[in-house]
């Protein structure tokens, strides 16, 4: 890595300063880390492409069917699915048929130079190819950090069966809380379990860099989408832990808190938050029902909470012929959390979506920018997620293998530049 250090008596000039400040914002603050990424469908992918929007050489390495998720669709772009190319941007691709012995020898050759291995493979997996973390990885790469990411972990009563979003929301209780008590017990539209799980494997990832700064060990993250969807019941498990009473569906309401909900308008429906009692004198005044602040029945949270379904019929009826929009202005200005309901075309046409760099763009590729914004080393979209195969032989290359070598393994389908079907 290039890199300038100031000594005493020899100032580094401002020019030279220019220079590093550049260079660190154009690296990203994870420049110099290599990860391998053995991952498909999602939890994987997304981690790994946070790891790569901040400057991580990621390298995908893909079976021979190739990740999965290119056949969600549609919609398509050259083959390719809205599901895949929503999760990995500023990677490469090789294929690898790890199943041969030739195979494994490529990749244990990339792992010799990698920070991390990343793989969601079913438990076990990884061992039946000679490759397990304890068996093998462990004393050939003791810097090596092993994430791995399952459904239910490899043992216990639910281990080594496959999880996905959906089925461990279902698991996890997720499904009990949400809806209306008309759908019943539903599925959260957005697959958060994997991409909790994917973020929480970002966060051990980093605590594992991190601490190999101190041990100078890698070691082994154990992550599974059922602990992640637990870990993610708040407020609905504090809330049964403390008072033994099971939750029940919500609807769009809080548990906890009130007003917290959806409410409709002339012009379409709303979302308020009140999470105190400023916020709730703030939105009364709005109203013009000012005395509601001091009505007995809603004047603190608990009392707003035991009874919202009077509170609800009172500002449902308040706000139904008010405009939407010119209504959460209003709300807003006196400090009070307010927005219109927005389908995704909306979300992506605000003003503020693009003022908060959030919609991503390089060449035909379009999607979500990242939330993470530092001031010295931003992230940056260099490139589109990549074609199958597609940097086969550059990857190779990089690991030592000569032309020759590269286009045995071309022939004989060890490593791809095409998927099988």
């Amino acid at each position: 890595m290039y890199r300038l250090t100031e000594k005493p008596g020899n100032p580094i000039k401002q020019r030279d300063k220019k220079i590093m400040d550049n260079f660190a914002a154009n690296a990203g603050a994870l420049a110099g880390v290599k990860v391998v990424d053995l991952t498909r469908v999602l939890s994987g992918p997304y981690a790994t492409q946070i790891l790569a929007d901040h400057g991580a050489e990621v390298i995908k390495v893909e079976p021979p069917l190739g990740d999965e998720v290119r056949d969600w669709g549609p919609p398509f772009h050259e083959g390719d699915a809205s599901y895949f190319i929503g999760l990995n941007r500023n990677k490469r691709s090789i294929g690898i048929d790890l199943r041969r012995e030739e195979g494994k020898g490529i990749l244990l050759r990339l792992l010799g130079e990698a920070d991390i291995v990343f793989e969601n493979f079913k438990t076990g997996q990884m061992e039946k190819f000679g490759l397990g973390y304890e068996d093998v990885l462990k004393d050939k790469f003791p810097r090596l950090i092993y994430c791995r990411i399952s459904g239910y972990g490899a043992d216990g009563p639910l281990g080594g069966f496959p999880g996905y979003d959906a089925v461990v929301q279902s698991a996890a209780g997720w499904f009990s809380v949400n809806g209306t008590p008309d759908t019943g017990p539903t599925r959260v539209g957005i697959p958060m379990v994997d991409m909790g799980t994917g973020l929480y494997s970002t966060i051990a990832m980093l605590m594992a860099l991190h601490e190999r700064e101190r041990s100078g060990s890698g070691q082994f993250i154990d992550m599974t989408l059922y602990d992640c969807a637990v870990s993610l019941l708040h407020p609905y498990l504090a809330n049964y832990l403390l008072s033994d009473k099971v939750p029940q569906i919500t609807g769009n309401q809080h548990p906890n808190i009130a007003p917290y909900d959806k409410y409709p308008t002339k012009s379409g429906d709303v979302y308020i938050a009140c999470g105190n009692n400023r916020q709730f004198r703030g939105l009364c005044k709005v109203l013009g029902r000012e005395e509601l602040a001091d009505d007995l029945r809603f004047k603190d949270n608990g009392d707003r909470s035991q009874n919202r379904d009077e509170l609800t019929d009172i500002l449902r009826q308040a706000m139904v012929n008010e405009e939407g929009e010119a209504l959460c202005a209003r709300l807003l200005a006196n400090n009070v959390p307010a927005g219109a309901v927005n389908d995704i075309a909306q979300v992506m046409s605000h003003p503020h979506t693009e003022h908060r760099s959030m919609d991503a763009r390089i060449d035909w590729y379009r999607g979500a920018g990242t939330p993470i914004k530092f001031s010295r080393t931003p992230a940056a979209f260099k490139t589109p997620p990549p074609k199958y195969g597609a940097h086969s032989r550059e990857v190779m290359a990089a690991h030592g293998y000569g032309d020759d070598e590269v286009e045995a393994l071309l022939n004989d389908e060890i490593v791809l530049e095409k998927r099988q079907r």
